[in-house]
């Protein structure tokens, strides 16, 4: 029987990115930020964006595919795609989606694209200032549960209740992330290095939570071209195959008011081994890792999820020097991610995952083959996907 698979069938033609602004900083609107990321990826895989024939976004991007197309004088749009919910952790679906419609024949050219300009609309951070509320926040709101510190802490201070986990964990991710940054001119906290000592001297934004372990708001858009696997030659890069990709959550993750099953969770459970079962490869087999910092604790609960240890382990694992590139056992957020790079809603670290396999990243792995990317734990569906070089396919 064939199998149903995206493994090697697409391939990663293009990355393009803005400038990347504090929130509330861009000069230009959140549509013109959309076309010239999208310009820059189709700059970079030497292709017309004018033979883009399909668009992919998430977390209800307010770019429409129709205006997009009219604005860069497409030829025909064959495909637009929205994968609804779960905010940053649309980000490796979309990539999926895209690449189901170039491998299925619904489109040639997809280009899966994210921007934000949050000058001209509300921040992602903060409460919403609405009169009125329903559904689940109903049942949160009133108890002070406003803002998405505040939901997802308690998840990760039940995990690290559970397994003994010490706040120092934590702190390696971040100073990993503003390690990277420093090597990287693009990122926003280029020049603004960390110490341990800064980062225990941060203001608490909510426990277990310092102010270095939340992920930046900024201003900027990211885009990524993806055409199927058999134009791999016509690319000026070295290739990046799309080995796999996954998304969704675990049984009944989107119950209400902090009650579903398996709490203390990013809820890749079941995600990561339909990820790696379609990929071919292991956790052991990745050679370097991207994962959305929303907060500190979210990327250690993923890469536990993931396999990448086990959760009695933590503490062990969780070393500042594990996640360094180039020589950590699994370097991590090697332009910055969401913490120093800046926060595209982790688009960005899809861009890094393929610098990697190209060899240009600020922060280069030697000699990859297989790159990683987790985007949005703790938010349901959360999703993830694989990246792979010449080799892998």
């Amino acid at each position: 029987m064939e199998t149903r698979s995206l493994r090697g069938k697409a391939v990663i033609a293009g990355v393009g990115e803005t400038t990347y602004y504090k929130h509330g900083n861009s000069p230009d609107a959140e549509f013109k930020l959309a076309l010239k990321a999208i310009l820059a990826a189709a700059e970079d895989a030497g292709i017309n964006p004018k033979d883009i024939d399909g668009f992919a976004s998430y977390s209800n991007d307010r770019n429409d595919p129709s205006r997009l197309a009219a604005a860069l004088g497409t030829k025909e749009l064959r495909f637009s795609n929205m994968q609804w919910g779960g905010g940053g952790g649309g980000g490796a679906a979309a990539i999926g989606n895209a690449a189901a419609a170039v491998a299925t024949g619904l489109a040639d050219c997809v280009v899966v694209f994210r921007a934000l300009a949050q000058g001209q609309f509300a921040r992602f951070g903060q409460g919403q200032p609405v009169k009125t509320i329903s559904g689940d926040m109903a049942m949160q709101a009133p108890y002070g549960l406003m803002s998405p510190a505040q939901r997802y802490a308690m998840k990760c201070m039940r995990f690290m209740h559970d397994h003994d986990v010490k706040h120092d964990a934590m702190r390696a991710i971040s100073l990993a992330s503003y390690r990277h940054a420093q090597s990287n001119q693009r990122a926003v906290m280029y020049g603004r290095p960390l110490t341990e000592a800064d980062y225990d001297a941060s203001r608490w934004i909510v426990e277990p939570w310092r102010l270095f372990d939340c992920c930046q708001e900024n201003d900027g858009a990211a885009a990524i071209i993806i055409l199927p696997a058999n134009r791999a030659n016509d690319i000026p890069h070295k290739p990046s195959f799309i080995l796999g990709a996954a998304g969704g959550s675990d049984h009944r993750c989107a119950a209400p008011s902090h009650n579903h099953p398996n709490y203390a969770s990013a809820n890749f459970s079941s995600v990561a081994p339909r990820l790696f079962e379609m990929a071919g490869v292991t956790a052991a087999d990745v050679d370097v890792l991207q994962s959305y910092e929303n907060f500190t604790g979210g990327v250690m609960m993923s890469i536990v999820e993931h396999g990448f240890c086990e959760p009695d382990e933590v503490n062990d694992f969780f070393k500042p020097e594990t996640f360094y590139a180039p020589d950590g056992a699994l370097p991590l957020n090697t332009s910055g991610g969401n913490l120093a790079e800046c926060y595209m809603h982790g688009l960005e670290l899809q861009i890094e995952a393929v610098r990697q396999l190209r060899g240009t990243s600020t922060s280069q792995v030697k000699d990859p083959d297989v790159s990683m990317v987790i985007a949005g734990p703790m938010v349901t569906p959360v999703s993830n996907c694989i990246f792979g070089s010449e080799a892998t396919v």
